[in-house]
This record gives structure tokens, sequence and C-alpha cells, in this order.
């Protein structure tokens, strides 16, 4: 397995970033080191300065709020089965500035169709979330509660980080504490 990581700088209140890269794309993301799959997170760094420079401009990109879309590959390894179709629906359907509750990815997924219990779907998808390998590449902060925020993984950090990604891309005001890019 031809696993290495970036390490990307962010203001998000988790800090720090590692994301995992392949010959086919990015494989993983985590939030303040946050491990998966039982791989050492950082471990190797990448040395493919192409990759390096790929991986970390698209993220300064995004946290500076010039650009909202990736455009990195993914490589889905790490996810497969309903887990993938989820995540894959998630990332073409809700982009940029948009929510969707768990309910309705659930539904749009076409995962659950025989899913007769109410609610057991949506707390699916949430676990789902909760086990994506592609944190913000594939958008999971965008996955809301009918009620309200849902909850996020991410460390002890994890909802600050979730209202904070939700913010940058316009969904929540900001507060006064804000500490995103101005838009200058």
């Amino acid at each position: 397995m031809e696993i290495s990581w970036v390490a990307v700088a962010t203001p998000l209140p988790t800090g720090p970033m590692q994301l995992a890269v392949t010959p086919l794309g990015v494989a993983a993301a985590s939030y303040a080191g946050e491990s998966f799959a039982g791989l050492p997170i950082g471990v190797p760094r990448c040395t493919d300065p192409r990759k390096v420079e790929a991986v970390q401009g698209r993220l300064a990109e995004y946290f500076a709020g010039r650009c909202r879309e990736f455009g990195l590959p993914i490589d889905w390894r790490f996810a497969s089965g309903p887990h993938r179709k989820v995540l894959q629906r998630l990332l073409s359907d809700v982009g940029y500035g948009r929510t969707i509750t768990y309910g309705e990815l659930a539904s749009r997924s076409g995962v659950f169709e025989d899913v007769a219990e109410p609610g057991l779907a949506a707390r699916t998808v949430g676990q789902m979330m909760g086990a994506n390998p592609l944190a913000l590449l594939v958008p999971c902060h965008r996955v809301v509660a009918a009620d309200g925020l849902g909850g996020f993984g991410g460390g002890p950090s994890g909802m600050e980080t979730k209202r904070w990604l939700l913010t940058l891309e316009g969904v929540l005001p900001p507060t006064l504490d804000w500490n995103g890019p101005t838009g200058d």
C-alpha cells in the first residue's frame, strides 16, 4: 500500500490536518491526528513536491475563501459498499454553502430503501459521517440534524470545527470571535 502523508496548516480549532496521498489521489484526511484503518498518521511523509504543493495549495485556497471545490483526485480505498455510496452522493449533491440533513442524505443515497424503522437511516448516515475517511474533501460538515447542527468528529474541538467550516461557507453568520477570511 503506497500511502504517504501531507501535513496542512489550517485555521481550524483542531489545528493542522494530515492527508494521506496515494498514486490515485487523496485517500484519507485527519483532523487533529485522528487515526483510522490502523494507519500511523503522518508517517511516512510525502516527498513528492507536486503532491505536497497540490494538497497544501488547494486547502490553503479553501481556508482563505478563494475556492469552493478542491479539485483533488480521490482514492476511495477506505470507503466501500453503502458507506461509499452515501459519501459519493454527498460529494456530488451538496456543494459549498449548502447543507443537507442526515435523513435527506439517507433518502437521496438510495441505500436505505428497505429500512422501515423511523430514524434508523438518518442515524446510520450520522455514523457514516463520523467514519468518513475523507473529512473536509467529502464534506461531512455539511450534513446537519433536522433540528440543528448535529454532531461532528475531530476530537474535543469537533463542533467548533463544524461551526467554523459552515461559517466560512456562509451557512452560519460570523460571530464576534470569527477568525476566518475577511473577504478582502
